[in-house]
């Protein structure tokens, strides 16, 4: 551990790579947003929905029993709201 301050008692060193550290991240951060915004802007440009390309990212990032759980809950969630047809019984 480095010598710490005087008067604050903390390791005024450490603190200070740490915050430095996090900073060019923060700005690396900023960067890459601005990039995944321009791909996004291309693949509008291009004919496809983003909004849609977002959720299937976003799907794509879970595991297929997340997906499959969160599908049912909506499912029941939609029924219980009226929001899905109700399906005739077939005809036997």
């Amino acid at each position: 551990m480095q010598n710490p301050d005087r008067q604050s008692g903390l390791p005024a060193g450490q603190l200070r790579s740490f915050v430095e550290r996090i900073e060019r991240l923060e700005e690396e951060k900023t960067s890459i947003g601005a990039d995944i915004k321009e791909v996004y802007a291309e693949a509008k440009a291009h004919g496809f929905d983003t909004k849609i390309m977002r959720k299937v990212i976003g799907l794509r990032k879970k595991d297929r029993a997340e997906r499959e759980e969160e599908d049912t809950i909506l499912d029941l969630y939609m029924h219980a709201l009226g929001m899905v047809p109700e399906q005739a019984a077939p005809d036997d």
